[in-house]
């Protein structure tokens, strides 16, 4: 066995899990790290308080005076938790957070020094926005760019910090960042929610997009990890044998969690806890070493930017139980990869779901207004939808038989479908008072003391809708939730600003009452979009057929799906939703599309220098061992020894074409990529990369992956599945 591999091993059996103290109930630290409503009333002036609420309800602005008052009672209460720096907290185009500490000291002369943090520190900064993606929108000699605070997401201490929640704006203005798009689509979907709201109650004011995220994640020991430098320096095993026990007794999904993991877990939700995010479910996924952790739902944006912390709190904590979190969406070859499963809703400043069937005709109406509308926008957009969750790592599950398809599909159910079926079957365009009283959308039906939802669920689908909300399967568990959140608030407004225009014109122009003015328009939506629904197996050719002839897109790499990102129809979109204008989404594709060329060349390097400095060397090693066990049969047995020697004759034949196997392989792999890096056209070169030299990386493994199998267990230098997955 190698060294490495030797020490790594042993390492393993010295952790103990780590007893964590659960004295205190949650409830009772939940966010005590977090500059929140309770603390504001605490630190702030009546006005400075009400400024920041009217803020965050309203999006009115704070001005500066007010701002300095705000900043220095935000600034106390860091303190008093410890902090001694602060920091804008972003969350740039590299998918993962940003941050610049500085330090609440600052000298006054004469030896003296103050704690100090203003107000123009807590509303701005300017970090260097060259050094980060943005698509050609900054030159590198052009490096201002400013962060801003988003008063709608608190403030909170991590460490001796204060992380400050901001935007990342360039020096002309374009979004550098995920939030500043989302926080846009919001304030769409917010305004265009509440207009067909109108239609059913005066009352409402203000409409909330909903965001309870699902993240699924592995666990692997420190050790091992650093063992390997695929996991290392990708994030993934490119090669390694699948072991003879993998997940095919189902054994681990919803299993006794181990306890080395329960202790992380604990630990982990104590941090959640501290700094607001409100984590409630943990257990074992389908895979070994896979689990899954699942909050309450929360406004999107505040959702967001939980999960983006989480996964930086996730990696912390993760070091201090000598475990390495895996993100990516297939970090290991023949079991279940790792999704991120957005749930969203719009609900009510008045209470409502406005996705959740209703007990009366107007309830049942406006929940199919608000159901058909989110099927019809998926329906005309499911292109960018698809765009919305490319990535080189979603591609590996997208369709795997774990995950949904690249084909995006809506799942109701067949109550719903039903339902639908019915509407659109309404002849004259009128509904009786007694036919809206009869529409069975409150479809609850009573197994003894079990409650029933109205659908069932369909794991294939990508878009299904589960009870009160919609659940986007596909989204990738590395994704920024920020990106698919944003695409679909955008279109589900774009939506349902067209609905209300529609109804508007029949209402004034036809003199139609208002609901019968709704029910045409909703029925011609159901036939307009009935291609998008599908109930059976998304894994299936024939569904695959199926959706061609609907007419819907099966984008299956990351290459094509992007190009949606760019279309005409998209950037017009997005510029009529005010959520990004030509230059922002131009340079969102870029960025994205270079990300999908630099993710394969770094996979591809890393697999070349695995394979021949690493997998090669030591198939010699072990071939050279069995030609002088032949030579010693030959010397003992003369000519006879063929014949003694024959498996092992078998064995140095068999190594050595897979060594060429591995060999020729590489060399053509680098020289592709070289063809590839010659490109200037970053689609053309995304496209070399994708279908050219990416295909090589399985023929490599494949002949890695034989030898993992006939060399000396003793010999072989990397870290096998079976101790990366079974080793608790």
């Amino acid at each position: 066995m190698s060294k490495l591999r030797f020490h790594a091993l042993k390492e393993v059996f010295k952790h103990k899990p780590i007893h964590i103290e659960e004295n205190v109930r949650r409830s009772e630290i939940f966010g005590a790290n977090v500059f929140n409503e309770s603390i504001m009333r605490q630190y702030l002036t009546k006005e400075a308080y009400e400024s920041v609420m009217s803020a965050v309800s309203k999006g009115s602005k704070i001005e500066r005076s007010v701002a300095d008052h705000i900043s220095t009672g935000m600034k106390e209460w860091a303190i008093s938790k410890g902090a001694t720096h602060y920091t804008h907290w972003f969350q740039p185009l590299t998918g993962a957070t940003a941050e610049k500490h500085d330090a609440f000291f600052e000298t006054i002369g004469n030896g003296l020094a103050i704690e100090k943090f203003g107000g123009g520190q807590l509303v701005q900064q300017e970090p260097d926005a060259s050094s980060f993606p943005n698509g050609g929108i900054r030159n590198t000699f052009e490096a201002r760019g400013y962060t801003a605070w988003d008063p709608t997401s608190p403030a909170f201490v991590y460490g001796t910090t204060l992380c400050i929640p901001t935007v990342f704006v360039s020096y002309t203005g374009e979004a550098l960042d995920y939030k500043t798009p989302l926080l846009r689509a919001l304030q769409a979907v917010d305004t265009a929610a509440v207009a067909v709201c109108k239609y059913f109650d005066k009352n409402v004011k203000k409409v909330n997009a909903s965001l309870g995220w699902e993240q699924e994640y592995f666990l692997i020991d420190s050790g091992l990890a650093m063992s390997r430098p695929d996991i290392t320096l990708t994030g993934r095993t490119l090669l390694g044998h699948s072991p003879a026990k993998g997940q095919q007794l189902d054994d681990h999904y919803f299993g006794t969690i181990p306890n080395r993991a329960m202790a992380y877990m604990r630990d982990l939700e104590t941090e959640c806890m501290l700094l607001g995010i409100p984590v409630k479910t943990r257990h074992n996924e389908v895979a070994p070493n896979q689990f899954e952790l699942a909050p309450i739902y929360e406004e999107a944006n505040l959702a967001v930017d939980h999960n983006s912390l989480l996964m930086d709190v996730m990696d912390k904590v993760a070091e201090r139980h000598n475990f390495k979190v895996l993100f990516h969406e297939k970090p290991f070859a023949g079991v279940n990869g790792s999704g991120k499963h957005n749930n969203w809703s719009l609900s009510t400043d008045t209470g409502v779901n406005l996705l959740s069937p209703g007990k009366t005709p107007m309830s049942n109406l406006q929940f199919l207004t608000f159901f058909i509308n989110t099927i019809k926008a998926v329906y005309d957009n499911e292109e960018l939808l698809r765009a919305a969750i490319a990535s080189a790592s979603n591609d590996h599950r997208l369709g795997a038989n774990e995950a949904p398809p690249a084909i995006i599909s809506v799942f109701i159910g067949e109550q719903l479908t039903r339902t639908l079926n019915e509407l659109e079957n309404v002849t004259n365009g009128k509904l009786s008072p007694q036919e809206k009283t009869d529409l069975k959308l409150n479809v609850v039906g009573k197994i003894p003391d079990v409650l029933l939802d109205n659908t069932d669920r369909n794991r294939t689908s990508p878009f299904a809708f589960t009870g009160n909300k919609f659940e986007f399967r596909a989204v990738g568990s590395t994704a920024n939730c920020a990106n698919p959140m944003t695409v679909l608030n955008t279109i589900v407004a774009k939506q349902l600003i067209d609905f209300k225009a529609e109804v508007d014109t029949l209402v004034s122009k036809k003199d139609m009452k208002k609901d019968d003015a709704i029910f045409n328009v909703l029925r011609e939506y159901i036939k307009k979009s009935k291609h998008i629904l599908f109930e059976g197996n998304g894994y299936g050719e024939a569904w695959e057929k199926e959706a061609k002839k609907r007419g819907l897109s099966n984008n299956k790499t990351t290459p094509e799906a992007l190009k949606a990102k760019v279309s005409k129809k998209a950037i017009q979109l997005f510029e009529e939703m005010n959520v990004m204008n030509k230059i922002e989404s131009e340079a969102r594709y870029e960025i994205e599309v270079e990300e999908y060329v630099l993710r394969i060349q770094i996979e591809g390097r890393v697999l070349g220098d695995i394979a021949r400095n690493h997998v090669v060397p030591t198939a010699v090693r072990y071939q050279n061992i069995l030609i002088d066990n032949v030579k010693g049969l030959k010397d003992i047995y003369g000519t006879s020894f063929k014949k003694l020697a024959k498996e092992q004759l078998n064995l140095i034949e068999q190594i050595s074409n897979h060594i060429e196997g591995i060999n020729s392989n590489v060399t053509k792999m680098i020289e592709e990529r070289k063809k590839a890096n010659a490109i200037d056209d970053l689609e053309k070169k995304a496209n070399a990369y994708c279908h050219i030299v990416k295909p090589l990386f399985e023929d490599i493994r494949y002949h890695c992956d034989k030898l993992e199998l006939l060399v000396d267990d003793e010999l072989w230098p990397l870290t096998k599945y079976r101790e990366l997955l079974f080793t608790k």
